[in-house]
């Protein structure tokens, strides 16, 4: 399965979703690329649009390689079996913590210029552009439950089968339009996959607030 741009698998989960009678408050996209999708999925619900900024905390080595996650305001997920098998010095990875964290208070503070949404018992769907380790994931789920969501639901075009299995346990539910067990990268299931501005997110957000995603 592919896809011809992030807004195009939003349309068709967004489309499953309603299908399936899927009844949520709020559609949380994760920034950047997540955010995108997520935009089609709230239009396709006719759901209000928002974000949950997480970060993820690469190895100090290889940086591509995540070993944990940080999601707002202060939840941090470390995988330690991943941190053992590359035996990853404490010093250099508090100083990668620290750099992420900074990071993810200045996102915060771009991408919610009017405060937190309000998440108290409330059923909210997080949406990103594919799941390869869920480790991202799993930190914004901890998050949401942290803010009082009621219900906490996972949307995803594409998903490897770890990521799943990693998620079922935390979240209320976890819908992907294809679970690949030969998953390598998010980026190959798009035909156009380019990164996703700053500007573009702060767009989708100006535009849902406006009530024109609708």
């Amino acid at each position: 399965m592919r896809f011809a741009s992030r807004e195009d698998a939003g349309v068709r989960l967004g489309c499953l979703l309603r299908a399936e009678g899927l009844e949520i408050d709020l559609t949380l996209g994760l920034p950047r690329g997540g955010v995108v999708v997520a935009a089609a999925v709230a239009r396709e619900l006719r759901r209000p649009l928002d974000v949950l900024v997480v970060r993820k905390i690469g190895h100090p080595g290889y940086r591509e390689f995540a070993v944990g996650a940080l999601a707002e305001p202060d939840i941090m997920v470390l995988d330690e079996a991943s941190m053992a098998r590359s035996r990853v010095a404490r010093a250099q990875l508090d100083e990668v913590i620290r750099e992420e964290r900074t990071r993810l208070r200045e996102y915060s503070a771009r991408f919610h210029q009017a405060g937190l949404p309000d998440l108290q018992g409330k059923s909210v769907l997080l949406v990103d552009d594919g799941l390869a380790t869920g480790a991202t994931t799993e930190a914004a789920v901890l998050a949401a439950r942290r803010r009082g969501a009621n219900r906490v639901l996972v949307g995803t075009p594409v998903a490897s089968v770890g990521a799943v299995e990693r998620l079922a346990p935390v979240a209320d539910a976890v819908k992907a339009l294809f679970v690949d067990p030969d998953f390598e990268a998010v980026g190959q299931y798009y035909i156009i996959f380019r990164q996703t501005s700053d500007d573009e997110v702060l767009a989708l957000l100006r535009s849902a607030r406006a009530g024109e995603l609708y």
